[in-house]
């Protein structure tokens, strides 16, 4: 790492956050043709709920039909569901999907470092899954029936799948389409409709770091850490020493943090435009934000956004911050949209925020009614 930003033009968080929502698709949205693209620039959908993925989309994509994510998933295959950054299922692009798993073979969390019992669990469920489509009971099955043990059997049933996790970090496993209401699992390599090239693991982890820093930074290498599945500064340091020079570290506003080098001039350029958007639960924007930067989200209102048991917030999001939140239900033909924000919003910003309402009312098909709590 380098400290190429000259500390006499240090960056503002009015440039960083203009900056990133750039980054985002939150100012001029993407075209619905560049949905890949997207998901890409992003590093991937969050999936522990798909509505929500769909409406991360929806953010930041303009004249998204409401199947084009479900398309674009099971149909056309040209994403994969599976458990990736923090052991949390993802949406990513099946493009890419070699150098995702390239990287994520990386990780020793949930058993996939050494760990004799998780490697002979993973290896059953690779071949059982091979060239094949199993619900959960039937890979239960095929893989007792593989391995003679009852607790394989028991550890493929376990609801969260954390005893898959090590699995899909090698490519073992992944999500196909349901049948009925019971999910199913293959293998990547039969699912995705072409060759899954892996790059090198070291350049694979440094590439998935560029292109984290290309969407989220100025950061801190706990920020980094945390995204990935780490915990504490340490591996976010590796991660951005591996980097080298490409990698800068500057000063936002007193505060220490790193950015890719090439985006500096970029960042110190950036000015807000007065956007306002709604972010839904999940989002990746809240999922990757510095934890710490008060100029993101004030301490304060921290907890009505990072919830307890690992929930995250809808939130309004007025020029980078995160300033509200907010919740949808349908009632009776038409969307019930309620905000709360945390404190008065700008007039212009409220226009904008009823403006999102009316978009969503129109994407979920149903007649706006909006109000504030």
């Amino acid at each position: 790492m380098t400290t190429a930003a000259d500390p006499a033009h240090p960056l503002s968080w009015d440039q960083v956050r203009a900056w990133r929502i750039g980054r985002h698709h939150l100012v001029a949205r993407a075209a619905s043709s560049d949905l890949l693209r997207v998901v890409g620039d992003i590093c991937g959908l969050h999936a522990q709920l798909m509505s929500s993925a769909g409406l991360s989309l929806w953010a930041r994509i303009d004249g998204l039909e409401r199947g084009a994510l479900h398309d674009a998933l099971w149909r056309q295959r040209a994403l994969v569901k599976l458990w990736a950054m923090r052991g949390t299922l993802h949406l990513l692009p099946a493009a890419e999907l070699g150098l995702w798993l390239a990287a994520l073979g990386t990780q020793t969390k949930y058993g996939n470092a050494s760990h004799p019992e998780i490697d002979a669990l993973s290896d059953a469920v690779g071949r059982a899954l091979a060239g094949r489509l199993l619900t959960r009971e039937e890979l239960a099955r095929a893989v007792e029936e593989d391995t003679g043990s009852p607790v394989d059997a028991e550890w493929v049933r376990f609801s969260w799948g954390s005893y898959l996790k090590a699995a899909s970090f090698r490519g073992l496993i992944c999500f196909a389409d349901n049948t009925g209401t019971n999910v199913r699992f293959t293998t990547p390599a039969t699912w995705v409709r072409h060759n899954i090239d892996r790059p090198d693991a070291a350049e694979a982890l440094r590439e998935i770091t560029r292109r984290f820093l290309g969407a989220y930074g100025p950061l801190a290498p706990e920020d980094l850490a945390l995204w990935w599945g780490g915990y504490g500064p340490a591996p976010g340091r590796r991660m951005l020493a591996a980097l080298g020079d490409e990698v800068a570290e500057v000063d936002v506003e007193g505060q220490r943090a790193w950015v890719l080098a090439r985006d500096v001039p970029a960042i110190a350029a950036a000015e807000s435009r007065n956007t306002a958007r709604l972010l839904p639960a999940f989002d990746p924007w809240v999922v990757g934000a510095s934890r710490g930067a008060a100029a993101l989200l004030e301490p304060e209102h921290k907890a009505r956004v990072y919830r307890p048991q690992g929930w995250l917030s809808s939130v309004l999001l007025v020029n980078g911050r995160m300033v509200g939140v907010w919740r949808h239900a349908p009632k009776g033909r038409r969307l019930l949209v309620q905000i709360e924000p945390f404190g008065t919003l700008p007039r212009w910003a409220r226009a904008q925020i009823e403006a999102e309402a009316e978009r969503l009312a129109a994407f979920l098909g149903g007649e706006l009614a909006f109000g504030s709590v």
